[in-house]
């Protein structure tokens, strides 16, 4: 094994975190998850992207408020400064360049090799088309620059009461219900299905995994009287799909309304635990979301699975009514950096 080999292996992860739309609550969550006594105790390094003055002024904010915060000047930080003056609270076009200088720096960095993962905080879809970059969200960008096609959005939350572990993978993401059942199509959930095979085996070292299905339509089609899609592709999509791994338990298209019963078992009860299963693949945005919302909405963490580094980021958004007030909960981004930090170190043990 060679030096720099042997560095990237035995070295400390390298996490950039990114302070999201300047006018939100990215600062602030970013700061107090910095200061909880849950990430010192985990052996990483830190370095934010942002502008500095911005993290100074959160600060000097709510530093007299009863969670802490930790000093900017204690932070290694990327300063990306801009020209525009912004307010907590109010999102906008310069807000929206501001993310997206952000995120777009972290990216290039991290490309390069100097960090490996990314922990994004929460941006707005609307200030970034207002600056004009019309995106669907940070993760098209964060694929678009890693040049990938196959990547996807994954949800994970671990359970408070069982250490269980939902994983919900979302087949369609930032579209119209109406476009929905357009853009299922076969090869697309097959796509699905195999990239979340693989990252359960590499990503989070289970090699025979469980993996649930949801139908598309109420009650899986019920036999084609509610919809087709089970009975006509779906189904057999499945079939072959088990066929071709066998070490792969994966379910039938199981009905909406019901798949999401036992998974809130295995959540709160530690002798339903076995009833949970290691993923989830739902078919579109609400259908997925709906559910690990209502079980773990503060502790629910977005990882985007496919890129050629870990990226995760705190499932909420930018909250600009609350922003500067003091009352935002870092739970979800203290979580999105400790699995940050979990898959980095997966990853560099299996080298």
């Amino acid at each position: 094994m060679d030096t720099l080999e042997n560095f990237c292996l035995n070295s400390k992860p390298r996490i950039a975190l990114t302070i999201g739309d300047p006018a939100g609550i990215g600062t602030e969550v970013v700061l107090k998850a910095l200061a909880d006594r849950t990430l010192l105790n985990l052996d990483a390094e830190f370095t934010v992207f942002g502008d500095r003055r911005y993290l100074a002024e959160t600060y000097d904010l709510l530093k007299n408020h009863p969670q802490s915060l930790i000093d900017p000047d204690h932070l290694e930080i990327v300063d990306i400064c801009t020209n525009d003056n912004i307010s907590l609270g109010i999102g906008n076009r310069a807000s929206g360049a501001a993310s997206f200088a952000y995120l777009e720096t972290a990216i290039s960095q991290t490309l390069v090799g100097k960090f490996d993962a990314i922990v994004t905080a929460p941006i707005a879809k609307s200030a970034w088309k207002a600056a004009g970059h019309d995106y669907a969200g940070q993760t098209e960008l964060l694929a678009e620059c890693s040049q990938v096609n196959d990547f996807g959005m994954l949800f994970v939350g671990k359970s408070p009461h069982t250490d269980w572990v939902l994983r919900t993978l979302l087949a369609t993401v930032h579209i119209p219900l109406s476009e929905v059942t357009k853009q299922l199509t076969p090869e697309l959930i097959e796509q699905k299905l195999e990239l979340l095979r693989r990252s359960l085996l590499q990503d989070f070292a289970i090699a025979n995994p469980r993996i649930a299905v949801s139908g598309i339509n109420p009650h899986s089609g019920e036999q084609g009287q509610l919809g087709i899609e089970e009975r006509d592709w779906l189904q057999p999509l499945i079939d072959r799909y088990r066929q071709q791994h066998p070490n792969v338990q994966i379910t039938n298209p199981i009905p909406p309304d019901t798949m999401w019963v036992n998974p809130a078992k295995a959540w709160r009860d530690r002798d339903r635990v076995k009833l949970g299963y290691d993923a989830y693949l739902a078919m579109y945005h609400d259908q997925g979301l709906i559910p690990v919302k209502l079980l773990a909405f503060d502790r629910a963490v977005n990882t985007t699975i496919g890129l050629p580094f870990v990226r995760t980021s705190p499932d909420h958004g930018t909250a600009f009514d609350i922003a500067g007030k003091g009352i935002a909960d870092p739970a979800s981004m203290i979580e999105a950096i400790a699995l940050a930090i979990e898959l980095v170190n997966k990853s560099k043990s299996s080298r």
